[in-house]
């Protein structure tokens, strides 16, 4: 790759990055949230939720408006957004203030990250180059979410609202890099009024409303969860009919026919399902019943941030040698032992009784994230990559939605002692990997053969 290529996916990389870095600080700095603003545990609760819903309900829009409104033009606007909104954030007098801005910071990221991951997929030539990038791509993704839990236990030391203004400052240094290196992406042809409004309104609504009965779950009536999904799946019924008669849709129903994307997407949900739930109930496990302050349980879950030095490292070599499919189910296989092994979770567990099974999560992901990026944007056109793209990440963020509320649904519904609701919680992760591992040995059938995306 020449410099200029190296300098477009720095600047790729660090928003990326800073995508990951926000959230997990974030996680860190909620007690000291609610002890300055006087939230209640529901209104803290939205603190997180809010950013979810904005970024798994728009990020199929975003990676549409990607290949429709131009990539650069989307990435950068909302990269600017994204940096607005994170400082209101840190000068929130009150929750519902703070509630707001992440909801805004979300959306921003559901509009940015699909465009960055489309420009290295329409900017790098497919094969060992682009395999290359998105690899560092993806390494930097889970290197930003484990750095970023030890940095935000040092930042909320300091005070809480730095870790809001911190990835201000990030955020403007990636801004000028794309100003200044990432390139101007080729936009198609469109006529005026031929962009697919209802269908953008009915798929957001659906999917917010989705993610919302996962995300509250736990909190509201069983009843009223069934409302709310029931009302996602009409609009989602709804958007299915707007796509098929609609001349310009927003979503090429014809994308769906491919066993491969579908297998892709179903794989990334029930990983982050299954790695958000985990880390939620080792957390909760570490700091309620063991006592460990934020700072020691932060660097105890840096092993799982592996991802980070392996993916461009080790796992291009990897891919190279067996191919991406064999890595996915490999990592998948090594994900399902290391979540097992720490279903006998003692409440005296040493950090080296832990440390086998994160070292182990840590290589799972390095093995599956990569290597399922490159799969799920494989063989799609230029001109849907945005699509792709968004595809596969709001199957990510569905799924770590639906890791966290099943883990602590399972958690407080287990009888016994808090060991034993532990315990029992650690069984959704585990079973998350065991499926996802089944869904991909069917990958292996197709070895290295490559399954076009149906026009």
């Amino acid at each position: 790759m020449t410099a200029r290529n190296w300098g477009v996916l720095m600047v790729l990389c660090g928003a990326i990055f800073l995508e990951g870095i926000d959230v997990a600080m974030l996680n860190v700095a909620l007690p000291a949230i609610r002890a300055e603003l006087g939230m209640s545990t529901g209104e803290l609760q939205w603190v997180m939720s809010a950013y979810v819903l904005g970024y798994g309900g728009f990020m199929l829009v975003g990676g549409r408006a990607a290949d429709l409104f131009g990539r650069r033009r989307m990435f950068i606007g909302w990269l600017a957004v994204f940096l607005l909104f994170s400082g209101l954030g840190g000068l929130a007098s009150d929750g519902w203030m703070l509630i707001v801005a992440r909801f805004v910071t979300g959306v921003a990221a559901a509009f940015m990250t699909p465009a960055g991951l489309s420009i290295i997929t329409t900017s790098f030539e497919e094969g060992p180059q682009r395999n290359r990038a998105l690899l560092v791509y993806s390494g930097t993704a889970a290197g930003g979410f484990s750095i970023g839990l030890v940095v935000g236990g040092l930042l909320t030391a300091i005070g809480w609202r730095w870790v809001f203004f911190a990835p201000v400052a990030m955020s403007f240094l990636i801004l000028v890099g794309a100003l200044t290196l990432v390139p101007e992406s080729p936009q198609p042809e469109r006529r005026a009024g031929r962009v697919d409004v209802a269908g953008g309104v009915a798929i957001t609504a659906a999917i917010v409303l989705l993610v919302l009965g996962v995300e509250r779950a736990t909190h509201t009536s069983i009843e009223s969860t069934l409302i709310t999904f029931a009302a996602g799946g009409a609009l989602l019924a709804a958007f299915v009919a707007v796509e098929r008669r609609a001349t310009a849709p927003l979503v090429r129903l014809g994308i769906f026919r491919s066993a491969s994307l579908l297998r892709t997407n179903a794989i990334g949900m029930l990983l982050f399902s299954g790695f958000f739930g985990f880390q939620f109930m080792v957390v909760l496990y570490l700091q309620e019943l063991r006592g460990w302050s934020t700072l020691q349980t932060s660097f105890a879950l840096i092993a799982l941030g592996l991802d980070a030095v392996l993916a461009p490292t080790l796992t291009p070599w990897l891919v190279r040698r067996f191919g991406n499919a064999r890595l996915i189910f490999g990592g998948m296989l090594l994900s399902a032992l290391g979540y097992a092994m720490f279903l006998p979770l003692g409440v005296d567990w040493t950090y080296a009784a832990m440390a086998p099974s994160l070292i182990m999560l840590g290589v799972g992901l390095a093995l599956v994230y990569g290597p399922l990026t490159i799969v799920a944007t494989d063989g799609v056109e230029d001109s849907e990559q945005g699509l792709a793209g968004g595809l596969l990440y709001t199957s990510f963020q569905f799924g770590a939605a639906l890791g966290l509320a099943g883990a602590a649904a399972v958690n407080v519904a287990a009888p016994g002692t808090p060991l034993d609701g532990f315990r029992a919680a650690l069984a959704v992760p585990f079973a998350a990997a065991l499926i996802a591992t089944s869904i991909s040995a069917f990958s292996l059938r197709t070895g290295r053969r490559r399954e076009p995306i149906p026009a």
